[in-house]
Formats: C-alpha cells, structure tokens, sequence
C-alpha cells in the first residue's frame, strides 16, 4: 500500500471505532491530519524527484553526445592506447648510406650487427657506436664536425 491508503485505512478504522470528541478521539483526529499532510508533502517530494531523475537523464545524454561531437569516439582511441601499451614497442633507427645518401630504417638487432646493407645502392657499411650524443663537445667529436 502507499502512504495516502494506509493513511485512508487508518481514517476509516478511526470512523469505525466511532471515535468521538474525547480527549482522546482530538488527539488521534489531530495525529491524522498531520499524517496526511505529511503524505501529502511525500507525494509532492516523490513527483519533484521523479522530475529531477528525468531532468538529469536528459542532461546526461546530452553530454555524452557534446562528448561525443567535440572529442570523438574516445572508446576506440582508449582500445589502441591499451593495445599499444600491450605490445613491446621495438625502437627503429635511421641510417644514412654513406656510398648513395639514402635513409635505411633499421631495428635494433640490424643495429647491432654493425654490418648494414643499403636498401637503395646495396652498399654494405659499418656502424660505429661511439659513447657521445648530438650535442657532445668532446675532441672526437669537434673533430669530426670540423
């Protein structure tokens, strides 16, 4: 049963009891009316909630299509960053063919075979390793640059 039932069951047991103007009967009059007032304001609070709930679906569809429009199907994007960081990513290097000029991308184990073949010319050369970077000014180095 709802509240606004059981608070009318309530008033006809009152009724049927033949609860008169004792002292008493005033009281439980006056217990009923404040019980259905306050049913009363439940069901305004229960139908302004229901509104609420509708209101806040509404808004929330709405943001997941403004989402959608402004960054995309983030789902698909998330699978390939999860996909990405799955898998080993094996570093690749660029060579230069010092007989024709021609960029050879190279993995890591080509790489340390210091033994390159040139996919353009065919030329084989070797790779030296050195300890510096770019931007080393060590006496080799400005050497080399010079």
């Amino acid at each position: 049963m709802e509240l606004k039932e059981r608070a009318a069951y309530l008033k006809g047991l009152m009724e049927g009891l033949e609860i008169g103007d004792s002292k008493e009967g005033k009281v439980l009059k006056a217990m009923y009316d404040l019980l259905e007032d306050l049913c009363d304001t439940v069901a305004d609070m229960d139908d302004d909630l229901d509104q609420v709930y509708d209101e806040l679906d509404a808004m929330d569809e709405d943001m997941d299509d403004l989402e959608e429009a402004v960054f995309g199907d983030d789902e698909d994007e998330d699978e390939e960053e999860e996909d990405d960081e799955d898998e080993e990513v094996e570093a690749e290097y660029e060579l230069t063919c010092p007989n024709c000029g021609a960029v050879t991308v190279v993995d890591e184990d080509t790489l340390l075979n210091e033994q390159v073949c040139c996919g353009n010319c065919g030329a084989e050369f070797e790779i030296e390793f050195s300890e510096c970077g770019e931007d080393c000014e060590c006496e080799e180095c400005t050497e080399e640059n010079e």
